[in-house]
Parts: C-alpha cells; structure tokens; sequence
C-alpha cells in the first residue's frame, strides 16, 4: 500500500513500541504510526530507534545497512540524505511525554492536529495505560501502605487520558490492553472494569458530562462473541471473557491480559471478529531460545573469574547430588552428577552484542521465521546477569528438580534438600516468599514475562542447569516475540523493564489483522 494511503495510527504509553510493531509489521503497510508516546527516557530512546529503522526500511534494503552496521559492529550510524530524514521522522513519530501533565498533553494535542486526523478520517488508537495500581501483585503491595487510598492514586486514571483522546479526535478503531488484575479492582465501592466499559462506550458522556450527538463505541472481546454498548448493563456481562491468553494464539508465553477493540457506533459492525486460536500447542522456550549461545552468569560479590564460576558450580552440583542421594532421590541426584561433570569454564558471560557462531536454524516454524534475521551477525542483548554464590546452588537445584520432574519445586517442602538453599528471609515459608525460584520450562510455554525480572532474574531461570542463571534479555524478549533486530536501549536493567512491560509484538500482529479487515 502506497504511504500515504497507510491507515495512520497513534500509540500511547508505548513502552518499547511492542503494540506498535505489531501494527507496523503487516505486509503492504496498511498502518503507518504517526504518534508514539511514552514517558520513560529509556523506553523512548528504544521507541525511536525502532521508528528510525522503520523509517529507513521503507527506503528499502539497501537503506538500512547504516542500521545494521550499527547493531552488529557498533559502528556510530552513518550520515547521509536518507538516515538524516529518518530520524527527522523518528523524532516526530516518537515522543517523550508524560501524559496527563498538561504540557506534554499540548503537544501530543498538536502532533495529532499536525496530521490532519479527526471523525472524518480512518485511523487507529492503540496503547495501554500504566498497570502497576491494578495488578494483582501492585494492589497486595498497596495493601501494606497504612495510607494508601486507590482513589489518590493517579495510576488508577491514567487510562483517561486515553479516553480524552478518543473523545476530542474519534479514532474508527481503538485497542486499549491492560492486566487483569483490572477486572477486580474497586475504587470507591465501584468496579474500575466497569467504569472503564462505560466511559470508552460513551467518551461525550465521561468527559462532557452529557451525551453528545457524536457516536459512542462498541467494546469487543477479542477471545470471545461478547460486546458492550452504551446501553449495556456492565454488571450483565461476564468480565472475565475479556481476558485473552497469549498461549492460545501462538505465543511461548502464558500471558493472559484484558484486551479491549472499540470500534465506532457508525462503522460496519458486521465486519468485526474475534480471533480464533490456534490449533496447534503453543511454541516452547526453548522453540523461543534453545538457538543463543549458552552463557554463565557473572558473579557477584566476589572474583568472577569463568574458572572460578566453573568450580564453584562443580562443587554446589556434587554437594547436591550427595544430599540428594542420601534421600533417596535417584533421579535427581544421578542428574545433578551428571550436571557436575559437563559444567563449562569456557563459557562467557555475554554482552550487548554477541557474535554468532552458526547460521540462523532452517527450521521454517512461523515463531522462527519471525525472530530471525540473517542480516543480524550478533546476538543483541544477551548478557547474562550477576548472581551470588547462594543463589548459583539454588538455581542450580530448582532448574535440575524442573528437569526431572518437568515443574518447578513448590514451597519451601521442596527446597530443604540442603539448609543452605533457605534464603535468608523471616518469613521464607509463608506463601510471599516459598515460591520465589521458578524454572522456565523448557517444553512447555513461559510464565509471564513482567517488569518484575528488572529486579532479580529468581522467577525466570534458565532450563538449563549447566548455565546456571535467569533469562536474559534477549531471551526474555524472544519470549515476548520482539524480533531480534530489535535493539532494547539503557542499561541492562532498564531493558529488562521495557521488555516485561510490553504486548508482545507477533500477538499484536494477530490484533492487526483483525483491525485490517474491519477498515
């Protein structure tokens, strides 16, 4: 599709642009982003990297060999006619600002306006507020703040200041993702699932306090045949048939998320369809990860030496496996020797790029076909994580218990092999802290990414004993389906934040799809 027949599209709190890349990546271009914002310094410069690759990649292959030179030998992207113009377009396309404060709302007002769109044009909203205050975890934190009042926290109304878009410009189709910790919550005595169905139906009315003579929406799930109007009784519905499963549509992730498709009250509501699932089982991790080059984790704390991590892995996995014998747990302990004797002083830690050994698999699986990219000579992102000497024994014990027993131990019961694998917490065997080690299974499905790995990798360990580690990045965002090509900017921390908070990008390509065909 020509450019400038591309359906445009606007994308609020974007994080990393995981929504957007979805959208962006259909054949043809039939949606083109116009406006991305996000607030986060680091998540914005990921953002407009990404809309700077886009930019170049319309120009063709050829045009993006400064980009690619860029992620593969760090060499500073090269100066000319076509890069200056992309990021003229990247900087328009991605911007920084912190919505609800009313400056930065002025100027995504004017960035908007500066495209011509409105009523009487075809284009997209998508984005999915801030979730910390509904997620199930955010509200339990909550609940420990003497003071804490849901209805001071301005977390629980950011998603108006979607809703004041949709009401002042009228996107044909909006997406709105958020978690489902949503369907729950209550401030002041009354659901905010609720109130958010009433509000995206009937914008004039939430917003102007009166119902104007414009159209509302109708609010589809995208898993089931549900929809909600304007005249609707929320309470009638079932909420939870608005949660979809990632797991369901192709995705190596069990995600399960609240997914809204608004579509105008004066479009063809025949058009509208919910995705299938697939009939095939959902990728694997190790489908996701089992091609990066295995890695060590650095060690914190103390010397990190790779001999060093070697011997002190070596030495954990034996007193381990002696422990285990003694129990009479021979599958576990004949694993743990063999572990003992394969662990590797040759491997490295890894690093923001690192050169790849052997081609791409020729494996044609539609998860690969998507990740892979053979102009990519390095592996972006992959590097592993500090770990204490403790927290190498007891990675090394729940991922060898995981592969036997194909699940990871549960409680504190499963993890007093040896005293020395109880962390050091009050509290250890009460149910916040006795599932705090979780193995990513190699065979089935991941758990959910979330911004949660930024602070410890202890709920995404790696399948593999011998690695001895939690997931990095790269792997994470594998996981999450962002194309290798995608560059993740900031600190290693700050990436893994960006990665756990995004819709992953080949589950919102299904979402296109679907939005494709009912423009």
């Amino acid at each position: 599709m020509n450019q400038k027949n591309s359906i445009p599209i606007v994308d609020l709190f974007a994080g990393p642009g995981g929504l957007g890349e979805g959208f962006s990546s259909l054949k043809n271009d039939p949606f083109r982003i116009i406006v991305s914002a996000e607030m986060d310094p680091f998540a914005h410069q990921t953002l407009r990297l990404r809309a700077f690759y886009r930019e170049l990649k319309r120009s063709g292959a050829k045009a993006l060999q400064p980009y690619y030179d860029y992620c593969n030998y760090g060499a500073p992207i090269e100066e000319n006619a076509k890069t200056a113009a992309a990021w003229k377009a990247a900087d328009e396309e991605a911007l920084q600002l912190t919505l609800g404060n009313p400056t930065d709302n002025a100027k995504l007002d004017a960035a908007i306006r500066g495209h011509g769109i409105g009523p009487d044009s075809a284009w997209i909203l998508i984005g999915g507020p801030p979730c910390q205050a509904y997620s199930l975890v955010g509200r339990a934190r909550n609940k420990g703040k003497v003071d804490y009042k849901p209805e001071d926290d301005h977390r629980h109304f950011l998603y108006k200041e979607y809703l004041r878009i949709i009401q002042k410009y009228r996107p044909s189709v909006f997406v709105m993702e958020n978690v489902k910790g949503i369907l729950s919550s209550s401030v002041g005595g009354e659901r905010v699932f609720h109130s958010i169905l009433r509000d995206l139906a009937d914008p004039d009315a939430a917003i102007l306090g009166k119902r104007a003579s414009s159209s509302g929406y109708r609010i589809y799930s995208l898993s089931h045949d549900v929809a909600f109007d304007r005249h609707t009784d929320p309470s009638a519905i079932d909420a939870r048939k608005f949660i979809v499963r990632a797991e369901d549509y192709g995705i190596p992730q069990a995600r399960h998320r609240v997914i809204l498709l608004g579509v105008r009250e004066d479009l063809d509501q025949r058009k509208v369809r919910f995705l299938r699932p697939d009939f095939e089982p959902a990728p694997t991790v190790v489908d996701a990860i089992g091609a990066l080059p295995p890695l060590r984790s650095r060690l914190s704390k103390q010397s990190d030496e790779a001999s060093e991590w070697a011997q002190i892995v070596r030495s954990q996995f034996k007193e381990l496996a002696t422990a285990a014998k003694a129990r009479n747990m021979t599958s576990i302990a004949d694993a743990l020797q063999r572990h003992s004797q394969v662990v590797s002083s040759a491997l490295g830690f890894g690093d923001v790029r690192v050169p790849k050994t052997r081609e791409a698999s020729d494996v044609k699986l539609p998860l690969r076909e998507w990740l892979e990219d053979r102009r990519l000579h390095v592996w972006l992102n992959h590097e592993a994580r500090g770990h204490m000497k403790s927290d190498l024994m007891r990675y090394a014990y729940a991922s060898t218990f995981a592969a036997v027993n194909e699940r990871s131990p549960k409680g504190h019961e499963e993890f007093d092999l040896l005293e020395k694998l109880r962390p050091d917490h009050a509290n250890w065997e009460t149910g916040k802290f006795s599932d705090r080690f979780r193995v990513q299974l190699a065979t089935t499905s991941s758990t959910t990414i979330t911004s949660h790995i930024s602070k410890d990798g202890h709920y995404f360990i790696h399948p593999d004993p011998t690695q001895c580690r939690s997931l990095t990045v790269r792997e994470a965002a594998r996981l999450q389906t962002f194309p290798d090509n995608y560059f993740f900017q900031g600190n290693r921390t700050q990436q893994y934040h960006q990665v756990g908070n995004a819709v992953p990008p080949l589950f919102a390509h299904r979402i296109a799809e679907l939005v494709r065909k009912i423009l």
